[in-house]
């Protein structure tokens, strides 16, 4: 009797895996022609500022890849993923230099994470570390390799990331730090603007902060070298 419980439970456990599988499959389709109007990690987002002020909104809007600037294309591309146009959703390369860094430091420094990897994150996961996250990531961008051009992962990615405390997407971003629409971003605003990525709602209260400034400048300087799709 217990063996037969026990089956059933598998069973269902399997029906839930698939069921959410497809799911997501479901809305990475839908995507591919369809602009998201959040997040997995907008909905956190809105659902913290919202417990200290239930009128809370985040800074959102979205805006065609068209309408955004070329340097702020560059400049993303050049910090996240140099490979972009080239990899399959994983920069194997950038995997192992990561893992060699975290393993000289004895700590996590580096993710090696592509743009592809950080969309699948951002649309549908959380911000916590586990083996189950990670396995579920790489699934899910796998679909999205497979299912949309670079040009659509970059526009989803341009308009989804957080950057600063309820702002999320290029438009709000170059509104809220610079007073100017996402096309005219100057090369220095991009650079500083992607080199905020990695940890935006502190560089939000911290801008001038030294080693930000310093990555936002290695960043304007390999941004010529920066292949971004048309």
């Amino acid at each position: 009797m217990i063996f037969k419980w026990l089956r059933r439970g598998l069973l269902g456990l399997v029906v839930l895996v698939l069921g959410y599988q497809l799911w997501i499959f479901a809305h990475v389709w839908w995507w591919v022609d369809h602009n998201p109007a959040n997040s997995a990690f907008m909905e956190e987002r809105l659902n913290r500022l919202q417990e200290n002020n239930s009128d809370a909104a985040l800074r959102h809007k979205w805006v065609p890849y068209s309408q955004i600037s070329g340097n702020l294309k560059r400049a993303l591309v050049a910090a996240e993923d140099a490979h972009f146009l080239s990899h399959d959703g994983f920069d194997w390369e950038g995997i192992q230099l990561a893992a060699e860094k975290n393993l000289k430091k004895g700590k996590i420094v580096a993710g090696g994470s592509t743009i592809s990897q950080q969309l699948a994150k951002n649309l549908f996961l959380s911000g916590s570390r586990t083996p189950w996250r990670k396995l579920e990531e790489a699934l899910i961008t796998v679909m999205i390799e497979q299912m949309m051009s670079k040009r659509r992962i970059l526009e989803i990615y341009m308009n989804v990331i957080e950057w600063g405390n309820g702002v999320f997407g290029a438009n709000a971003a170059a509104h809220y730090y610079y007073r100017v629409s996402q096309a005219s971003l100057s090369a220095s605003q991009a650079a500083k603007l992607a080199a905020m990525v990695p940890n935006p709602r502190f560089y939000d209260t911290h801008r001038n902060a030294r080693g930000l400034l310093r990555r936002a400048a290695i960043i304007q300087s390999r941004m010529a070298q920066a292949a971004v799709p048309r």
